[in-house]
Order: C-alpha cells, then structure tokens, then sequence
C-alpha cells in the first residue's frame, strides 16, 4: 500500500525541522562531528528526508533537480565511512532549509492539503514535546 504524497511531505518537514534543532548549539563541521549523538540523529532525518523525496520524486511532485537529495540519502546510507562532514554540514545548514521553503512553495501552488497528515503525525509524535509544538506551528501555517 502506498502512502499518500501529504504524509511524505509532512515527513520531510518534520525531519528537517529536527535537523536544525540538532545542530543548532555547532558552529562547524568538526565540533558537530564529534558529537555522536547529534551526528548520528542527523543522518539518520537526512536518511528519512532522502527516501521521502525518492518517493515525492516518483510521484512527480518535485522536480529532478533534488534527486540530489536522493543521491545523498544512497551515500550516506551505502558510503557511511566515508561521508564528509563538510559536505554533510553546509547540507544542514544551507541547502536544507532551501529545499524545505520551496518544498512549501510547491505545497501552496499545488493546493495540496497536508492537514490529515500534520494531524496523524501529532498523534504518532505525541511523546514529544518539540515535534508536536512544530507540528501546531505548521496546522497554523496551513
């Protein structure tokens, strides 16, 4: 069964916003690598926004120029020992939030309701505190 285009984005969303809440105290690449909890949490929401955006991709919901991000997703999943933390770092801290404002862009143009899916994602992120205070911004967005 397949899931609906809304839960993918909303993943991606989700994923990005823990991301940057995650790297938020490092100013460099080095100091963030050698944190490996923050490190390894981070590639794993880059895992988790790669492979939605294989399936955003598939769906024809976003253009081919990200699957860049897919391709990453492929390097960081089959390529672990030898991901650069430079690469990885200016990914967290430019690209990503490139990719999440046009991704929002493509959600307003295409008229795409992703209430159901904020609120299913509330329901299964209960448990934490700063994902559900995200997901109320983003039902307020919508």
């Amino acid at each position: 069964m397949s899931r609906a285009i809304e839960f993918y984005v909303v993943d991606i969303l989700i994923a990005a916003d823990k991301v940057s809440r995650y790297t938020a105290s490092f100013d460099n690449a080095q100091s963030f690598l050698h944190s490996e909890l923050e490190w390894d949490a981070v590639i794993r929401e880059l895992e988790i926004i790669g492979e939605a955006t294989k399936n955003l991709l598939k769906n024809n919901f976003v253009d081919t120029q990200y699957q860049s991000i897919v391709d990453f997703r492929n390097h960081i999943i089959h390529g672990y020992f030898g991901v650069d933390e430079n690469i990885v770092w200016e990914v967290v801290t430019e690209l990503l939030g490139q990719f999440t404002r046009e991704l929002q862009n493509v959600v307003q143009r295409e008229g795409l309701d992703i209430s159901i899916a904020v609120s299913r994602a509330r329901d299964d992120y209960s448990f934490s505190e700063k994902t559900v205070f995200f997901l109320d911004q983003l039902a307020m967005r919508i």
